[in-house]
């Protein structure tokens, strides 16, 4: 994996906005994913992956990573528009078509599940098409990275004052669904311990009904959760819109009722990771 090892030598894990759910979200969901593998599937990224954890951070952030690989950006061109898919706040279901260029979540995921299924593809070839998909199946549960409103590309230009009384420079809504909700509902335990606990609250009944649906279904999903919560107060007010005053979210008018729409957005980002890896690497029988 000579040019995986090569970008993850230049560049340290990083937490810059753009990066969907930063590190601790990607190993969540990895760690949950991990929990419900066939067993060919295992063995399968196993062999792959030197034996190493598709949670390794390393690993499930290698997308992200290779933003400052010139060598990989030239091998996987347009790299930088596969992590989500610009869809429109008021986009309605019945016009919803991701476009033919592929160049979006939708289009990566199902480029490189095609990579991974390909035997005679080398082996190099095949691990960075898993490590692709272990990310992007975590960003596309990151209900920015499926929806925007007036072009503000997945809140990274919506700008907030403050988050339960936190500021920082540039602070904005991207940014407070990449990190801030996902911390305040963690806590102070480990992102291993939190997706042990998540892991634990998924029911058969969720397993099942998550599983449902192609990749397309999954990313209206995430887009729906954006429409309902991302953009509206608790009041139910929306949030003003870019380039007016930026406001202040509270726990009370914002954080505590999306908190846990965080928790099952990891949930189903774990459980539905396993079944892509799943049906890549089916039981023989």
């Amino acid at each position: 994996m000579r040019l995986a090892i090569a970008a993850l030598a230049a560049v340290a894990v990083s937490s810059s906005p753009c990066f969907a759910w930063g590190e601790d979200g990607h190993v969540i969901v990895s760690r949950i994913a991990e929990a419900y593998l066939c067993p060919s599937a295992k063995a399968k990224i196993k062999e792959l992956l030197d034996n190493r954890s598709i949670a390794d951070p390393r690993l499930c952030a290698w997308a992200d990573l290779i933003r400052s690989s010139g060598v990989l950006n030239r091998k996987y061109k347009n790299n930088d528009k596969w992590h989500y898919i610009n869809i429109e706040l008021k986009e309605k279901a019945e016009t919803f078509k991701p476009d033919d260029s592929g160049d979006h979540v939708v289009g990566a995921v199902e480029k490189f599940q095609k990579v991974l299924m390909d035997k005679t593809a080398s082996k190099e070839d095949r691990k960075e098409a898993l490590l692709f998909i272990i990310h992007f199946i975590g960003d596309l549960h990151q209900p920015l990275h499926c929806c925007h409103r007036d072009e503000d590309r997945g809140g990274n230009l919506q700008l907030i004052k403050s988050f339960c009384g936190s500021t920082e420079p540039r602070l904005n809504l991207h940014w407070i669904w990449d990190t801030h909700l996902l911390k305040a509902e963690k806590g102070e335990i480990t992102r291993e311990d939190f997706a042990t606990r998540l892991l634990a609250e998924i029911s058969e009944d969720q397993k099942t009904e998550w599983r449902k649906g192609s990749i397309t279904d999954w990313v209206w999903d995430s887009h729906c959760v954006a429409a309902r919560t991302v953009y509206r107060l608790t009041g139910g007010d929306d949030l003003p819109a870019r380039g007016e005053q930026a406001v202040e979210l509270t726990d009370d008018n914002y954080a505590k009722a999306n908190r846990p729409i965080v928790r099952e957005q990891l949930k189903k980002g774990g459980v539905r990771l396993a079944k892509v890896l799943n049906d890549c690497f089916p039981e023989t029988k």
